[in-house]
């Protein structure tokens, strides 16, 4: 199935109270906390601020009013077609006091956990067929032999495990960005979810790029988001990128002692998308301690997290993981962890036509004129030197080294043989003793 932005379906908005799968009492509290602390007196407003569809927002106030926790003010906002505004009584007052003592968390009503479950499926990114054209076009700018291609596209459209290898230089980075690239539909991420009357915020806007929306408009009869459920922000497919900062404890959920709530772990966040864990081996942490870390979720799509009671449960695994090493994957991984990644890439430098190729096409874009006597002196001399061992970033290196020095001697841009040479000598540093 090819999986377009529409084909993504989305989260049903709830329609009654009893669709909500909430406890009743976690929702009352969360629409007094809202009220007390953003001061919303409207029923339009006060269905923004929780995220829910006012006839639902409306049987939650009329909920507290039973109870004498919101009573009506007996005004009518004119300016809001007529509305009928709400207050907290007295004693709502110190029932939202009693309820931030025991959570700061208010806004957005959270979804159930499998509720989101249910959309993690509907959403998920094992439902996407990249095509060849789409990988190449996102990658455009990556010169790449047509192998990697043909190891890439069924790696990406299983939605497996990813190791990418090999020496440094060469665009891993670039190949794991360029994957993301190819998606290119949306998805919903909810604001949070609840486990076990717990918050735990899901959408963090450092990870998550909200698509572009259309406002409504509060005095609106026809309120455009009863289309979905806006407890869900929609967004672009996220990445999460780490590197050698990654540490096991930040696959943890979060606690906020403070807000007595969770914050989701990083591949959480990144579900529905792509977790990058770039330059592996650079961690404090061994590798193979990382990969015993994915172990079940790699092999049975669910994680498993705890809470601060100690409680473990399972929270749905659907994240495209791409590790990426400088080092041999023997050097670093037993036999058991390399079983477990599915797909196992290597990423090489490119051959001459290939690195001429690519420094042809730098030195355009850079606006450096081609010299032959000048590729004749760096291949036959200077890469000889070093055995004809190219990596992807030496033309952007080489150039631009050129670059520097033609501003410096006030020189129109250009290439000769000796440019090279000062170019070079900044490429590699000469192995020798320094004398302390």
């Amino acid at each position: 199935m090819n999986m377009t932005v529409s084909n993504v379906m989305a989260p049903p908005a709830p329609k009654r109270l009893e669709e909500m799968r909430l406890p009743l009492v976690m929702m009352r509290d969360i629409v007094l906390k809202t009220m007390f602390r953003k001061n919303v007196d409207l029923v339009t407003e006060l269905a923004r601020a929780i995220c829910l569809p006012v006839p639902v927002t409306q049987e939650l106030v009329d909920l507290g009013r039973s109870q004498k926790l919101i009573e009506a003010t007996g005004t009518l906002h004119a300016n809001s077609a007529g509305e009928m505004g709400y207050q907290l009584t007295d004693s709502g007052k110190a029932r939202a006091l009693d309820a931030l003592s025991q959570s700061e968390y208010y806004g957005a009503m959270p979804v159930p956990l499998p509720v989101y479950a249910e959309q993690v499926e509907r959403q998920s990114i094992r439902n996407i067929q990249v095509t060849r054209d789409q990988l190449t076009g996102a990658m455009g700018h990556l010169v790449l032999p047509d192998e990697l291609l043909d190891h890439l596209g069924p790696a990406v459209s299983a939605g497996r495990s990813i190791l990418m290898y090999g020496p440094p230089g060469n665009g891993k980075s670039s190949i794991s960005n360029g994957i993301r690239d190819a998606m290119g539909d949306k998805i919903y991420i909810p604001r949070a979810i609840e486990y076990a009357g717990q918050v735990i915020t899901v959408y963090d806007p450092i990870v998550h790029t909200a698509a572009e929306e259309q406002e409504d408009d509060p005095t609106c009869l026809r309120r455009t988001s009863g289309r979905y459920d806006t407890r869900y922000v929609y967004c672009e497919r996220p990445t999460v990128i780490t590197g050698g900062e990654l540490t096991l404890n930040m696959l943890d959920l979060v606690y906020n002692p403070t807000a007595r709530t969770y914050q989701a772990p990083l591949q959480l966040k990144s579900t529905g998308g792509i977790f990058i864990v770039d330059d592996l081996g650079r961690q404090t942490e061994p590798p193979q301690s990382l990969v015993n870390r994915w172990i079940v979720p790699l092999e049975e799509s669910r994680d498993i997290l705890a809470l601060q009671s100690g409680e473990k449960f399972e929270v749905p695994f659907d994240t495209l993981v791409i590790f990426s090493t400088n080092f041999h994957p023997n050097e670093i991984f037993d036999r058991a962890a390399l079983r477990r990644i599915f797909f196992k890439i290597k990423v090489d430098g490119p051959n001459q036509e290939d690195f001429l190729k690519i420094f042809a096409m730098v030195a355009k874009k850079k606006g450096v004129p081609l010299d032959q006597d000048a590729l004749v002196h760096l291949l036959k001399v200077k890469y000889a030197e070093i055995g004809h061992e190219y990596a992807n970033y030496q033309p952007v290196f080489l150039i631009d080294q050129i670059k520097a020095v033609c501003e410096f001697e006030g020189i129109p841009y250009q290439m000769s043989p000796e440019l090279i040479d000062r170019a070079w000598a900044n490429m590699f540093v000469k192995q020798e003793k320094i004398v302390h």
